[in-house]
């Protein structure tokens, strides 16, 4: 499937027409659709019943269909069940670093999804913000509101959101124009064999496993620059590096280090979880985040320390003496 138009956006107008790959051959259909279209797999049953998902140009009649690579699959998102909006929730701690009429800072922790999607309906950082400013729900798209990048369930860090359409369309702008400064600390695997460069290789859909994003000839633009702030060798051979986002790809980071046998430390999706050094989910941390003000112009700086998770693991690492 073309990584360009993998996986559902937020238009209930939307038809999704594609050919199946060989990753999804052999798989029933309604697991297909709710992959491809990023839906639970009960809504990908309830667009099979109204007769929305068809194989061939044949509407098909039950969910347990398999299909086969080449087949074209075609998805009328129209006929989805109407989603939920996000609502409010109190209960759910998010660390506001920056606020003002127009932005919000949010210094993000470990474990939260940042807008309910499918597995994840409630419970996000984008319903905990709701119930800080509700005028949030109006700025953007409605089911992730305010949203204007993403930072993965377990990184850690810097992000900014939008609380007017004034500032969300300048903050989307400035990201597409890459003038937002976006800096990481990433704990790796292994010694770095410059001390600094640049991972240019474009990402899309992995061909194996479209959930997971892989390096691909015909993916979008990728660019991560690294510089290694510490090299360690015990307990095994690994680096602290700072990197830097010239785009904003799913898992760019990740994907881009682990495609140099340097994956984050934790990282069970990518190879970098083993029992040498034990981490409680991928190392990687937004440290500092730079902008201009979407209104103002103001340049807007932020910094944040480690948390602690990522602090104990890197105290478990040191340099031989000998």
């Amino acid at each position: 499937m073309n990584p360009e138009t993998f996986g559902a956006d937020e238009s209930d107008a939307r038809v999704i027409d594609e050919f199946v790959p060989a990753a999804l051959a052999g798989q029933r259909v309604d697991r297909v659709v709710s992959l491809v279209a990023d839906i639970p797999r009960a809504s990908a049953a309830a667009l099979i019943d109204a007769g929305a998902v068809k194989v061939d140009g044949v509407a098909v009649k039950a969910g347990k269909l398999k299909v086969s690579e080449g087949q074209r699959l075609q998805v009328e998102l129209a006929l989805l069940p109407k989603k939920q909006l996000p609502l409010p929730e109190p209960g759910i701690n998010v660390e506001i670093v920056y606020s003002d009429d127009d932005v919000i800072v949010i210094n993000k922790q470990a474990g939260i999804v940042v807008h309910p999607g499918a597995g994840n309906p409630t419970g996000t950082l984008v319903n905990a913000v709701l119930a800080k400013f509700p005028d949030v729900a109006t700025v953007g798209d409605p089911f992730r509101p305010g949203v204007v990048h993403r930072l993965d369930a377990g990184t850690t860090g810097l992000m900014v959101m939008a609380r007017t359409t004034r500032a969300y369309e300048a903050l989307v702008d400035a990201l597409s124009r890459r003038v937002v400064v976006r800096r990481y600390l990433a704990l790796v695997w292994g010694h770095m064999s410059a001390a600094s460069g640049v991972i240019d290789a474009p990402l899309g859909r992995d061909q194996r496993d479209p959930t997971k994003m892989s390096v691909l000839a015909g993916g979008k633009v990728a660019r991560t620059t690294y510089e290694v702030q510490r090299a360690f060798n015990l307990p095994v051979d690994c680096s602290l590096l700072e990197c830097g986002l010239e785009t904003g790809r799913t898992h760019q980071i990740r994907v881009h280090l682990a495609t140099l046998g340097h994956g984050v430390v934790g990282d069970v999706i990518y190879g970098g979880a083993r029992s040498v050094l034990s981490s409680p989910r991928p190392m990687l941390h937004a440290t500092s985040l730079q902008f201009d003000h979407p209104v103002t112009a103001k340049e807007m700086k932020f910094n944040v320390a480690l948390p602690q998770d990522f602090s104990a693991v890197l105290a478990k690492c040191s340099q031989s003496t000998t």
